[in-house]
C-alpha cells in the first residue's frame, strides 16, 4: 500500500467521483424538465457503498486486510471499495405531468444544492488529509 493508497482517502475519491456523476445526472434531468415522456434519474452510490463497508446480518463494521501484508483472519476480508461505483437508476413509475414527465424542478434545484454540500464536504476532508500527509512528510 501507498502512502496515497489509503482507504479512507479511496472512500473519499469514490464519493467526489458519485458526486460528479449525480450532477450530471441531475444536470441532464434539469435539461430535460420540458421533453415528453422523459423520466427522471437518480444515482445510487451510498447505499451501495454501506453494503460494501458494512455485513448485511450484523450492522457491524467487519474486520478487513488493507494491506496483503496483515495477518489474516477468517471472516476478514480485503474491503471491495474499488468494485463501488455510482449507478444510475431511472424512476419510471412516477408522471409529474400529463406529458408524461416527472422531472421537478425544485426536487432537481435541492438535489443539485445538497448534491453541492456533499461534494465540497469531501473535497475539503480531502484536502485537510493530503495536508496533514505533507505535514508528516516534512517533519513538522
Amino acid at each position: 500500500m501507498s502512502i496515497i493508497d489509503m482507504p479512507s482517502m479511496n472512500i473519499m475519491a469514490a464519493g467526489l467521483h458519485a458526486a460528479d456523476v449525480r450532477h450530471q445526472v441531475i444536470s441532464n434531468n434539469m435539461a430535460n424538465v420540458n421533453t415528453p415522456n422523459f423520466k427522471r434519474s437518480v444515482v445510487k452510490f451510498e447505499s451501495l457503498l454501506a453494503e460494501a463497508l458494512y455485513p448485511q446480518k450484523t450492522g457491524e463494521l467487519r474486520l478487513a486486510r488493507t494491506n496483503p501484508r496483515h495477518l489474516c483472519i477468517p471472516g476478514m476480508e480485503r474491503l471491495p471499495l474499488r468494485d463501488v461505483h455510482p449507478e444510475i437508476e431511472q424512476i419510471s413509475d412516477t408522471t409529474m405531468r400529463t406529458d408524461g414527465n416527472n422531472v421537478d424542478p425544485d426536487r432537481e434545484m435541492a438535489g443539485m444544492a445538497k448534491n453541492t454540500l456533499y461534494y465540497n464536504a469531501l473535497a475539503r476532508q480531502l484536502g485537510v488529509d493530503i495536508s496533514n500527509l505533507k505535514l508528516v512528510i516534512k517533519g513538522q
